[in-house]
């Protein structure tokens, strides 16, 4: 990181940016690209909050959170989820820290509006963001979501 980094929302002044924004090519088929996420955020309005992540001048990422969604567990119930939908950090800003802040950002985010855990999901395998999430403290729930693992990270 050279500078502070930060989230913004996504604006026609930025938006060209944003859906300019590419991951590594090993891991396009690890998530959607961002020009999806913006899609699902315009037809998911109120869940979906999307925001790029900005240092200095400079687009390095997006993240997709969502906030109180009734989450079922394949008939097992229901339950009320907070947590990140999409990560996407620019291929050659991979390793600088963009990841963990997205995470952070999104954590504080449900703190604020009084979550104590923050759920997403990965796939497992090689290029997978699975070492990631696990460094950062997330702990596999034993769900799958389709072929993804559901993690969760307990908030302090």
């Amino acid at each position: 990181m050279t500078s502070a980094p930060r989230l913004e929302k996504i604006t026609k002044e930025n938006f060209d940016a944003a859906i300019g924004l590419r991951i590594r090519s090993d891991q396009e088929h690890l998530v959607a690209p961002v020009v999806k996420s913006i899609a699902q955020a315009y037809v998911y309005p109120d869940i979906a909050w999307p925001r790029l992540i900005v240092d200095g001048e400079r687009v390095v990422g997006f993240l997709m959170a969502f906030f109180d969604v009734e989450w079922t567990d394949d008939g097992e119930g229901a339950d009320v989820r907070s947590g990140l939908w999409r990560l996407n950090i620019a291929a050659g800003e991979q390793g600088h820290g963009y990841g963990r802040f997205a995470v952070e950002s999104v954590a504080d985010e449900i703190r604020r509006r009084g979550g104590t855990r923050l759920t997403t999901t990965w796939h497992s395998g090689e290029a997978g963001p699975e070492r990631f999430y696990l460094r950062l403290g997330f702990r596999p729930t034993g769900e799958l979501r389709g072929d993804e693992t559901v993690g969760e990270l307990e908030l302090r």
